[in-house]
């Protein structure tokens, strides 16, 4: 059976897992990422950025960081490697 594209460009299939992109950090340097669609948790302390890290679901390989919650997490990033980051400027 041949999967379904439903673009040229579409070449996910049926049985690919899909990913997720999430953000983690303090709203202001983040917002700009709702506007796309992308969910935001709001962590304005140290333990906020450890409890949304550790509340993402199994589905997310992209979590854009802001720098305060990037320090935050530290060595907790390489539980999941999995898990692509990318702290914002």
């Amino acid at each position: 059976m041949t999967p379904h594209r439903t673009s040229p460009r579409d070449t996910t299939t049926s049985d690919e897992p899909i990913h997720t992109v999430a953000a983690i950090g303090e709203s202001d340097d983040l917002d700009g990422f709702r506007l796309v669609g992308v969910p935001v948790t709001a962590a304005l302390t140290p333990a906020a950025a450890l409890a949304a890290w550790d509340a993402l679901g199994e589905n997310v390989g992209l979590v854009i960081l802001s720098p305060t919650a990037a320090s935050a997490l530290g060595s907790r990033l390489s539980e999941r490697p999995e898990v692509l980051t990318v702290t914002t400027p």
